[in-house]
């Protein structure tokens, strides 16, 4: 993942609400996933093997925010331990096919996360944390990221 990315997704996480952290780890799952099945196909194994690694501490944060009293949890669980599992299967046989095989599985959870999403209208799970503003500047065609409200005690509560 480039560092690029890691900032895009540190801003957004530092913004989302529940139901959106799940997305982004959805969102980030597919990157490592991505990276992984990059690394495989030009016999790059360590780089795989970090992007495998990563991938299953997305999926790790994915099964501890479980709550299993309510309904979905129970099955929400055994997908997310059938990625794992193929991602195992492809750490250790270094094959490309079970990475089809998660992506298919959160892809489709993807979707039905981000349907949820239009109807979650609760604030950020982060409190007190900075507001960045973005917009083109005056250079040609450059993102600018500009913040705001920087308090004394950013992100934490005094």
């Amino acid at each position: 993942m480039t560092s690029e990315s890691k900032q895009r997704y540190t801003l957004r996480i530092t913004q989302a609400n529940k139901t959106e952290l799940i997305l982004i780890l959805y969102e980030m799952l597919l990157d490592y996933v991505e990276e992984a099945y990059m690394g495989l196909e030009q016999g790059d194994v360590i780089i795989s093997r970090d992007a495998i690694r990563k991938a299953k501490a997305c999926l790790e944060e994915l099964i501890s925010s479980l709550n299993l009293q309510y309904k979905p949890a129970p099955q929400l669980l055994s997908l997310y331990l059938y990625c794992n599992r193929k991602l195992i299967k492809a750490d250790a046989r270094n094959e490309k096919e079970p990475l089809y095989h998660i992506q298919n599985v959160i892809q489709q959870l993807l979707k039905a996360y981000r349907e949820l999403a239009k109807q979650d209208h609760s604030g950020p799970v982060m409190e007190n944390s900075q507001t960045v503003y973005a917009g083109l500047t005056y250079g040609k065609d450059r993102l600018a990221e500009n913040m705001a409200d920087q308090g004394l005690n950013r992100g934490f509560r005094a």
